[in-house]
C-alpha cells in the first residue's frame, strides 16, 4: 500500500469529527462618497424596508456564514464571514439585488479582508472614513446595522466578536482623543465661537436671520447647545416657522428685525440677499436699549449680510465668514493630530481582535479535539462492556481495551508524522513533539 498523504488523512476522518480545518474568512465589500457618485450610492443604498430582506437573502447564500449591512446616505457596506468563493458572490448577490452590472459595481467598490477588514470598520465607527473627519453619528449608524444584524440571525462568533472590539476602540478613541471636539462646519464653528464669549448659552437669546440650510443647522446646534430663546427672521415667515416651531422659536418678518435685535444676545445672518440687511444704525439703536451688553455676531452669508462698519462698534464681536474658515482649519488640523492617535488606538484594537480570534478558534479546535477523542473513548469502552457481558475473562478485556484505545487514539497522528517527515516538515514535527512529548523533536535519534 502507498503511503498516505496529508490530504487523504483530512479527506477519510470519520463523519462524526468535525475538524474545523476549512478557514473561514472576513470581508468587507462596499462603496462610499470617495468612490462612487451619489447616484450610485442612491442606488445601492438599503432602505429599512429592504434591510431585513437583504440579510435574509445574505444568510442564504452558501458562500455566507455571518453577515452584516451598514446602510448610510454616504456608504453601503457589507461585512461578512465566507468560505471560499464568498468574495466574488458578494459582489454578484449586491448587484442582482439593486439591479446593477456586477461590472459597474466593481468600478466604485472596494474590499478588505481579514485584519484590513477589521480595521477598516474601527476607522468607519470612529469617523476617520467620514466626509467629515471625526463625525459621531456614523458610531450610532453603526450600532443600529448590528442590532439589524442580530435581529436577523446574522452574526456568529467571528461578527459578535468584531462589532464588540470594535465599540471598544470607539469608545476608547472618543474618551482618550478630541477627534469629535472641535468643529468643522460653518454652522458648528459659529455656535462654537458663541461658546466662548457667553459662559452659559442657555440664558442667552439668539436670533437668526434667514431660514436657508446653513441657519437651520445653526438653530440645532444652538437647540443642542442649551439655547431656548431663539427668533427666527426671514423674508418670508411662514418658511421661519417651519424652521423655529419644532425648536420652540419664534417666527418673524424682516420688517421686525429691529425690535427682536435689541433684545438678541447672538446674531447669525445667512440669507440670499445682495445688499445687507443689517446695518450699522440699525444695531447702533438696539446696543442702546441693550445698554452696551455685549453682542456676538456672525455673518455667514457671500455677499455681507451684516455691513462690515458694525465691527467698529463697541459691545460687538463681529465674525465673518472668512473668520470662521481661519477656525474651522485651525480645527481640521487639530483633528488631524487627534486622529493620528486615533488610528494607534486602532491598531491596538485590530491587535485584541486577532489575539481574541486566535483564542476563539483554538477554543474550537479544542472542543473538536476532545470530542473525536471522546468518541474513540465511547466506542472502545462499549466494546469492552459487551465482552464482559459474554463472560470474557475482565483482565484480557481490560488489556485489549488499553491496545485498542492507545491505536485509535495514535494511528491518525502517526500517519501525519510519517508524512511530515517524509515531507522534511519540521514545523509540523517540532509542534507534533511540543504538543505530544513536551519536548522539541530530536532528528538524531
Amino acid at each position: 500500500m502507498g503511503r498516505l498523504r496529508r490530504h487523504s488523512i483530512i479527506r477519510t476522518l470519520p463523519a462524526h469529527f468535525p475538524l474545523r480545518l476549512r478557514r473561514m474568512t472576513l470581508v468587507a465589500l462596499g462603496i462610499n462618497h470617495r468612490t462612487a457618485t451619489l447616484d450610485v450610492r442612491e442606488r445601492v443604498a438599503f432602505t429599512p424596508a429592504q434591510l431585513e430582506q437583504a440579510l435574509s437573502e445574505l444568510r442564504e447564500l452558501p458562500q455566507v456564514h455571518e453577515a452584516a449591512v451598514l446602510s448610510t446616505c454616504n456608504r453601503t457596506e457589507l461585512y461578512c464571514v465566507t468560505g471560499e468563493g464568498g468574495e466574488q458572490a458578494l459582489h454578484e448577490w449586491l448587484g442582482r439585488f439593486h439591479d446593477m452590472p456586477v461590472e459597474s459595481l466593481a468600478h466604485c467598490a472596494y474590499h478588505f479582508l481579514e485584519a484590513d477588514a477589521a480595521r477598516h470598520l474601527m476607522r468607519v465607527a470612529v469617523g476617520l472614513d467620514s466626509m467629515v473627519l471625526g463625525e459621531p453619528q456614523i458610531l450610532g449608524q453603526l450600532k443600529e446595522a448590528y442590532q439589524a444584524a442580530r435581529d436577523a440571525r446574522g452574526l456568529g462568533g467571528e461578527l459578535e466578536g468584531l462589532f464588540q472590539q470594535t465599540f471598544a476602540v470607539a469608545k476608547q478613541v472618543r474618551t482618550e482623543t478630541g477627534i469629535g471636539r472641535n468643529p468643522v462646519s460653518v454652522a458648528y464653528a459659529a455656535v462654537s465661537l458663541a461658546s466662548r464669549i457667553f459662559d452659559d448659552l442657555g440664558k442667552s437669546r439668539a436670533l437668526l436671520v434667514g431660514a436657508g440650510e446653513t441657519i437651520e443647522l445653526v438653530a440645532r446646534h444652538l437647540h443642542e447647545a442649551g439655547v431656548r430663546r431663539l427668533t427666527v427672521a426671514n423674508r418670508t415667515q411662514e418658511r421661519a416657522s417651519q424652521l423655529a416651531a419644532p425648536l420652540g422659536g419664534q417666527a418673524i418678518s424682516l420688517d421686525e428685525m429691529p425690535d427682536a435685535l435689541s433684545s438678541a444676545d447672538i446674531v447669525i445672518a445667512s440669507t440670499a440677499s445682495a445688499l445687507p440687511v443689517l446695518g450699522k444704525g440699525m444695531v447702533e439703536r438696539a446696543l442702546k436699549k441693550r445698554r452696551h451688553r455685549p453682542v456676538f455676531m456672525v455673518d455667514i452669508a457671500v455677499p455681507r449680510d451684516i455691513e462690515p462698519e458694525v465691527g467698529e462698534l463697541g459691545d460687538v464681536f463681529l465674525y465673518t465668514v472668512d473668520d470662521l474658515q481661519e477656525v474651522i482649519a485651525e480645527n481640521r488640523r487639530h483633528r488631524q493630530l487627534e486622529a493620528d492617535q486615533a488610528e494607534s488606538l486602532i491598531e491596538s484594537g485590530v491587535d485584541r481582535w486577532q489575539h481574541e480570534r486566535r483564542l476563539r478558534s483554538g477554543g474550537e479546535l479544542i472542543r473538536d479535539v476532545r470530542a473525536h477523542g471522546e468518541s474513540l473513548r465511547d466506542a472502545a469502552r462499549d466494546q469492552a462492556l459487551a465482552r464482559l457481558a459474554r463472560g470474557e475473562d475482565p483482565e484480557e478485556v481490560v488489556r485489549r481495551l488499553a491496545h485498542q484505545l492507545t491505536n485509535r487514539l495514535l494511528h491518525r497522528p502517526t500517519l501525519a508524522l510519517r508524512d511530515a517527515a517524509a515531507d522534511d516538515r519540521r514545523d509540523l514535527m517540532d509542534a507534533a513533539a511540543h504538543l505530544l512529548l513536551d519536548e522539541p523533536s530530536d532528528p538524531s535519534r
